[in-house]
């Protein structure tokens, strides 16, 4: 079931059944299959006009708290040094799709990192009319390490300049110049911290930082906190 704002915003609900989403394509369904996918219709300027109930449950909202609001009230901060250029090549109609690892906040206290696929919606005149967002979760590994049972010191000072540049959507090619290292010796080092968060890529090693208070969730630009580093 698809809910949206108001009566007039309920006209952009029927962009979930657009050809133009692809919802039917075998290859979403093959890649999507038995996975919650939160869907969002976004109007042209990002606000979220219409979603449906898997949105709802997963950010944790109701249809009125979620509708009329832009789409990056419900991402990590970090997805601002990403996502723009998709939404404008779609909106420039260089691109009909995009696929992009995000780390999404529903609440304030909660994180989780997921694929987001953004598909652009285009009306009479192929002129844009909206964007239809999909949102699929990461399934998460089973842990039974909390917070409290993490090895202390768990970063050296290296690991954590580097995990709070991936916490903030730094690419490997701007840390490296930041840092002063290879592009191969920010993989390595990112390689390592995903092994020993079991992340199984750079949004799920930040969900899982989060998650295991190595990150504050609230602080931004993010940092490490400082008993999770070697002196």
């Amino acid at each position: 079931m698809i809910e949206s704002a108001d009566a007039p915003a309920r006209s952009a609900a029927r962009a979930f059944a657009s050809p133009q989403a692809g919802i039917g394509h075998p290859e979403y369904r093959q890649r999507h299959s038995g996975r919650v996918t939160c869907m969002a219709s976004l109007d042209p300027s990002l606000n979220i006009a219409a979603a449906n109930a898997d949105f709802f449950r997963q950010f944790a909202r109701s249809s009125t708290d979620i509708c009329g609001r832009s789409i990056y009230d419900f991402l990590h901060p970090s997805a601002r040094s990403v996502l723009p250029r998709h939404f404008t090549r779609l909106s420039d109609g260089q691109r009909a799709r995009f696929v992009e690892r995000v780390v999404a906040m529903p609440v304030a206290d909660r994180v989780f990192s997921a694929e987001m696929t953004g598909v652009a919606v285009c009306g009479e005149g192929d002129g844009l009319t909206g964007i239809v967002v999909m949102v699929s979760p990461d399934e998460e590994a089973p842990d039974n390490q909390d917070a409290a049972c993490l090895p202390k010191p768990l970063l050296t000072p290296l690991d954590a300049r580097i995990l709070e540049g991936v916490a903030t959507g730094t690419s490997t090619v701007q840390l490296a110049a930041r840092l002063y290292l290879s592009r191969q010796g920010v993989e390595y080092h990112v390689g390592l911290m995903l092994r020993r968060l079991k992340a199984p890529n750079r949004a799920a090693l930040v969900s899982r930082a989060y998650s295991k208070g190595i990150l504050t969730v609230g602080n931004w630009p993010p940092r490490v906190l400082p008993e999770f580093v070697k002196k």
